[in-house]
C-alpha cells in the first residue's frame, strides 16, 4: 500500500517523530512522509509513533491508497525531502 503521513506535533517531540517515521517512509516536506508499506510494517509505524505522541496535544494522519494509479502529484515551488517517490 501507499501511505502519506502528515503530522502536528510538539515542538518536543518533532524530531522523534521524524526520525521513526523515516524508517519506514520518505520524507517530502516538513512534516510530511510518504512510501510504499507493507501492511506489517505500517502496524509497527503506527505502535511507534503512538508510544512517541501525546494523543492530547498531537496530530498524525495517515492517508492510505491501495494503489497510486489514478494519483498524480504536483510540486510548486522549492522542492524540499530526499529521495523523491514519483506518483
Amino acid at each position: 500500500m501507499f501511505v502519506i503521513m502528515v503530522y502536528d506535533v510538539n515542538q518536543k517531540r518533532v524530531t522523534k517523530v521524524l526520525n521513526i517515521a523515516r524508517k519506514y517512509l520518505n520524507w517530502v516536506q516538513n512534516s510530511v512522509l510518504e512510501g510504499e508499506i507493507s501492511d506489517a510494517k505500517y502496524e509497527k509505524l503506527k505502535v511507534e509513533i503512538t508510544k512517541t505522541i501525546k494523543t492530547e496535544e498531537d496530530s498524525v494522519i495517515f492517508y492510505i491508497l491501495r494503489t497510486t494509479r489514478y494519483t498524480d502529484r504536483e510540486i510548486m515551488g522549492l522542492k524540499k525531502g530526499g529521495h523523491q517517490v514519483t506518483i
